[in-house]
Parts: structure tokens; sequence; C-alpha cells
């Protein structure tokens, strides 16, 4: 897929490190969460990969405290203005969001663009995804090596 089909302000803002707020259907809560595009080259992806970053940090570090502990990345908002609170990435579950779905979330107004991550966190992630026992090879390979 190339970028033409993309509206142009989701062509301007879809690179490796974007973050976006909106639902996913994968989610339980059903509340809107932070999510970072981390695809090597998303923009001629079909399929996006996801970080997410709830805010719950203890709770999460609680769940995931047998997996290493590189795949839990803490942001605070000193690092991240766009956070309010301090954040956790759980590299050790990735989403799959279909170009097309985000597509119809920014024409609907169901997904809110943010700041890109800085680049130490976005490696972070990666380097948190490539250690996970948890995320299959398939994903690992669409992260940059």
């Amino acid at each position: 897929m190339t970028t033409l089909g993309l509206p142009p302000a989701l062509r301007l803002t879809l690179r490796p490190g974007t973050v976006y707020y909106f639902e996913h259907r994968k989610l339980s809560s059903g509340e809107p969460h932070f999510f970072a595009i981390i695809n090597a080259d998303p923009q001629s992806s079909k399929v996006l990969i996801m970080a997410v970053g709830p805010s719950k940090v203890e709770k999460v570090r609680e769940r995931r405290r047998s997996f290493p502990p590189a795949t839990l990345v803490v942001v605070d908002p000193g690092t991240y203005p766009d956070f309010s609170k301090e954040t956790v990435f759980d590299c050790n579950q990735v989403f799959e969001l279909g170009v097309d779905e985000l597509i119809q979330k920014f024409t609907a107004g169901d997904l809110r663009h943010h700041k890109d991550l800085p680049q130490d966190i976005l490696e972070r992630i990666w380097n948190g995804v490539r250690l996970s026992p948890r995320v299959d090879e398939v994903h690992k390979k669409m992260i940059p090596a």
C-alpha cells in the first residue's frame, strides 16, 4: 500500500513513534488509550503494529513481574509532556490496527494525534518488544532490527 489512500493529515503524522489516542476493540475497558506506532515503515504497511500506554503503571508491573524488566517502558510527563501522569508501554503485548480502520477512526473524529515519542523512548519500546517472550516473530520483524 502506498500513502495515496491516506488523508493528508494522516500522511503527515503516520511514522514510527507517532502517538494516537483512541478506543481499540481488543481492550476490555472500552476507554481510549494512548497507542504508539512501532512499525519500521507504517506508511507502506496495511497493518499497523502498536504498543499501548496505560497509566496504571503498578498494575502492569504486577501483571508482568515475571517478564524481563526492559519489556516495560515507563514514561513520565517530564519526558513526554502529552502524558498527564506516568505511563507504561507494555512491550509484551502489541496491538494490530488495519490502516483502513485508522482512516475510519480519523474520518469519524474518533482519533486524536499527539506529539511523536522521543527517539530514545521509541528505541526502548522496540528493544522491549524484541526481548519479549510473548511477542511473535511476525510482529518482531515489523519493527526496526
